[in-house]
């Protein structure tokens, strides 16, 4: 097995996180971190200020030049892998607001979506995820003002010029021997490494990072299920 090198990559990756007691597929388990550790991570291992006070584009500050040549010179047959899903039109538990699609004459269409959620293939800002108001880097716009006129920092249009650098893929159902994983299964720092060690990649410094849960593979043999940050969804991905 190994890892599949990516070298221009532009996705969003939303990974659950899980709580209480939790048993993987392999039969090991794990204690819960407790929300005072969790909120300690929070200030311990913040990127905010690292790139000073006026950067709005985070971790991808770690994608340098010298980066970019590191990915490129990993090409060999230029082949080009999307990362995207299919436009799903089709209203399902997983997919509440699916994308409405209508022709409008033989060479014209309109395409409307509500993108932001676990159906549609997007690429998150640092203006989508904030506690109590506050974004990246501390920044604390007023909602009536961004209802109005827009976020003013942290806009996505920060990496408008596209994200290249090395996709380093994570298949932990490939690892674990399964075609995807159940809802619920929680993904350890054990099972990165292990990863890492069966592929022969280390994950470095400005990689995009990809981890596989086999998310579409169940839904294709299943059906839909809820999931998600939804009330009572269940989700395979990354514990605390």
């Amino acid at each position: 097995m190994r890892a599949i090198d990516i070298a221009s990559v532009c996705v969003a990756a939303a990974a659950a996180i899980s709580s209480g007691v939790l048993v993987a597929q392999s039969g090991t388990s794990r204690s819960s971190v407790s929300a005072a550790q969790y909120e300690q991570w929070k200030k311990d291992l913040s990127n905010w200020g690292r790139w000073g006070k006026d950067d709005q584009i985070g971790a991808l500050n770690l994608i340098t030049p010298a980066k970019r040549r590191q990915a490129a010179a990993l090409v060999k047959d230029g082949v080009s892998v999307s990362l995207a899903a299919d436009v799903d039109t089709e209203k399902a538990v997983d997919n509440p607001t699916p994308y409405e699609v209508t022709m409008q004459g033989i060479g014209s269409d309109r395409i409307a979506v509500s993108y932001h959620g676990i159906a549609h293939t997007h690429l998150d800002s640092l203006a989508h995820i904030n506690e109590n108001g506050v974004f990246y880097n501390g920044y604390s716009p007023n909602a009536d003002e961004v209802i109005k006129n827009r976020h003013q920092k942290n806009s996505i249009h920060n990496v408008k010029n596209g994200i290249v650098t090395r996709g380093v893929l994570i298949d932990i159902p490939r690892l674990k021997g399964v075609p995807y994983l159940e809802p619920g299964t929680p993904i350890y720092i054990e099972d990165l490494e292990a990863w890492e060690k069966q592929a022969g990649v280390r994950v470095s410094s400005g990689d995009a990072l990809f981890i596989r849960t086999g998310v579409w593979a169940r839904r294709a043999a299943l059906g839909p299920w809820l999931r998600g940050r939804a009330e009572g969804g269940r989700s395979a991905g990354l514990d605390p």
